[in-house]
C-alpha cells in the first residue's frame, strides 16, 4: 500500500509563501508520517507521481526526498523507490549533571579529559581544557577566511591534498620562522600536522621504541605523559625551575639513562608560565649534543609572549631540534592545524609516518589558516588577545593572593597561573568536580604523579563570578580544616 492511499489527505504547496518549496513538502511528508504512525517499509508515491499530484517539479521532490532520507525518516532503495523508516532508537536518559568520580579512583589524566569534552557542556571552569573562552576570540575574522576560501579553493576542496601540507601555507610559516630567527626552509624543514598535539604524536611514534627513555618536565603537559606510557618509553621528569630544565638534573639523568627525547616547553611553559633563560639554553643543547639525544621544543604557547623568546631551535639551526606550533589557542580550538619544523631527514621520516596514520592534513583548514596569516589579520588578533589575556592574570594572582594561596613565582605571559594553596589539591580538584567545577590539580602535572600543593588555573576565570565563588568556598572551607588539624595536633 501506497504513502498516498494511507494519507489520502490533499495537500497543496503556498507558493506565495516565505518557506521554500522544498521545506514545505519536507514538513508535510514528514508531519504526516510520524502523525500517523506508518509503518516502517511503507511505500512512497514515486517521484513522478508526487511531482504530479502537488504540482511541483521532479526536482523538489527529488530535493525533498532526499532531505527526509538524510533526517532517517524515508529510506531510498535502488531501482525500487522510497519507504518509510524504522523508528529510530529512543534517547539514552540524561545523564548527572556533573562528572563522577568513584571515591576510591584517582583524579587522573584520563577522568579530567573524559570531563573536559563529555557532550553534555559541563559548567566547568572557563579554560579547563587548555582554551581561552570563545567570547575572547576573533570568531568573524575566521569566518570570513573560510568564507573566502569557499569562494576561491576550487576542485582543491575535494583533493587529498599534500603530505608536507599545503605549500603557500608552509611558505607563510616559514616567512614568520624567519623572523624569529628560525632558519626553516618550507620545502626542506617544514610540514603540517593537525595540532601540536598530532605533532608530539607524530614525533613519538617516529622516534620512540619500547623501553627507549624519554625526558619531560616536571612540571609539565600531562597529556604527552600519557602518550608515551601507552608508547612503552621509560618516562623520567627533570625538575623545571624558573629560568627552565635543572641543567644539572638534565646531565646527571642524560648520563644516567641515554634518553632518545626531551620533550620542552620553552615559551611561556605549560603550566608555569615561565620562559627559558639563553644561559640555560645553550646548556641544554651542549648537553644534547654531548648525550646524542633529539630536543622536541613545544611552542604551544609562544604567541601570548611579549616579544620574541628564546628558542632551541633558533640557536641550533633546526640540527637537533624538533620545533612545534599551532594556532588552536589563540585562533579556533576546530582549526586543527599546526606544523613541525626540523632538519630534513627529520622532516621525512615524520612525513612517511603521517601517511601511515592519516595520509594528509585536511586542506581546508589549511587554507582557512593560510588566509589569516597571509591577509595580516593574525598578529593584529593576537596583540589584542595578549593584551585582554595579560589583564585577565593580573586580576587572577590578586584574586588568588585574597583567597590565600600564594603564587611563588608569577608567571612571565599566557593563559595560566601557577598556584600554590597549602593542601593536596587532588582532593581539592575532587571537592569541586562534584559540583561541576574542573581545574587541573598538580598531581596530573607530574610523570610519576607526585601529590602537590600546586594547581593550574585559567586566568579566564576572571570572567566566571560563579567559578571564583565556588573556589573559594572550597579553599575556605579546606584551610580551616588544616588549621583546626594543626591547633589539635598542637593541644
Amino acid at each position: 500500500m501506497t504513502l498516498s492511499s494511507k494519507l489520502n489527505t490533499p495537500w497543496q504547496p503556498l507558493r506565495a509563501s516565505s518557506i521554500s518549496l522544498v521545506d514545505q513538502l519536507v514538513e508535510h511528508l514528514g508531519t504526516r508520517i510520524r502523525n500517523h504512525g506508518l509503518r516502517s517499509g511503507t511505500r512512497l508515491p514515486s517521484v513522478r507521481s508526487m511531482a504530479d499530484e502537488t504540482g511541483l517539479s521532479r526536482f523538489t521532490v527529488v530535493q525533498a526526498y532526499d532531505r527526509l532520507v538524510a533526517q532517517g525518516i524515508i529510506q531510498s532503495r535502488r531501482g525500487s523507490g522510497f519507504y518509510v523508516s524504522p523508528p529510530a532508537p529512543s534517547p539514552m536518559p540524561a545523564t548527572a549533571s556533573h562528572p563522577s568520580l568513584a571515591p576510591d579512583a584517582a583524579f587522573d589524566t584520563a577522568f579530567l579529559l573524559r570531563s573536559m569534552f563529555r557532550e553534555d557542556a559541563l559548567p566547568n571552569l572557563p579554560g579547563s581544557a587548555g582554551l581561552l573562552p570563545p567570547s575572547w576570540m576573533d570568531h568573524e575574522m575566521v569566518a570570513a577566511a573560510i568564507r573566502t576560501v569557499g569562494r576561491s579553493i576550487g576542485r582543491s576542496l575535494v583533493s587529498y591534498g599534500v603530505p608536507k601540507g599545503l605549500k603557500a601555507l608552509r611558505q607563510q610559516i616559514a616567512l614568520t620562522l624567519h623572523a624569529q630567527d628560525v632558519p626553516a626552509h618550507p620545502d626542506m624543514h617544514l610540514m603540517t600536522v593537525a595540532g601540536v598535539t598530532h605533532g608530539l604524536d607524530l614525533i613519538s611514534r617516529t622516534f620512540i621504541r619500547p623501553g627507549d627513555t624519554v625526558f619531560v618536565e616536571d612540571p609539565g603537559w600531562f597529556l604527552i605523559f600519557g602518550r608515551l606510557t601507552a608508547l612503552g618509553a621509560k618516562v623520567v621528569g627533570i625538575p623545571r625551575l624558573a629560568d627552565g630544565p635543572d641543567t644539572q638534573a638534565l646531565a646527571h639523568l642524560a648520563e644516567r639513562h641515554h634518553p632518545k627525547l626531551f620533550i620542552t616547553n620553552t615559551a611561556v611553559h605549560n603550566p608555569t608560565g615561565h620562559t627559558l633563560s639563553a644561559g640555560v639554553a645553550y646548556e641544554i643543547l651542549r648537553i644534547a649534543e654531548r648525550f646524542n639525544f633529539l630536543l622536541v621544543e613545544d611552542d604551544t604557547y609562544a604567541d601570548f609572549h611579549p616579544a620574541s623568546p628564546v628558542r632551541l631551535a633558533a640557536l641550533d639551526r633546526l640540527n637537533r631540534v624538533l620545533l612545534v606550533g599551532g594556532y588552536s589557542k589563540t585562533l579556533a580550538a576546530s582549526l586543527r592545524v599546526g606544523y613541525v619544523a626540523g632538519a630534513p631527514a627529520l622532516i621525512d621520516q615524520l612525513v612517511d609516518t603521517k601517511l601511515l596514520g592519516a595520509l594528509t592534513t585536511p586542506e581546508l583548514g589549511e587554507q582557512v589558516l593560510y588566509r589569516i596569516l597571509a591577509e595580516g589579520h593574525y598578529r593584529r588578533h593576537v596583540e589584542r588577545l595578549r593584551t585582554r589575556v595579560d589583564h585577565a592574570r593580573d586580576q587572577c594572582i590578586k584574586m588568588l593572593l585574597q583567597a590565600g594561596c600564594s603564587v611563588p613565582h608569577e608567571p612571565h605571559a599566557g593563559m595560566f597561573v601557577w598556584a600554590d594553596c597549602g593542601m593536596d589539591t587532588e582532593v581539592l580538584a575532587r571537592r569541586a568536580a562534584a559540583t561541576g567545577v574542573l581545574f587541573a590539580p598538580g598531581v596530573l602535572f607530574s610523570p610519576v604523579q607526585a601529590p602537590s600543593s600546586r594547581f593550574r588555573l585559567a586566568v579566564s576565570m576572571v570572567d566566571d563570578p560563579k567559578g571564583w565563588q565556588t573556589l573559594e568556598a572550597l579553599l575556605k572551607q579546606a584551610q580551616s580544616g588544616t588549621q583546626y588539624r594543626q591547633t589539635t595536633q598542637l593541644v
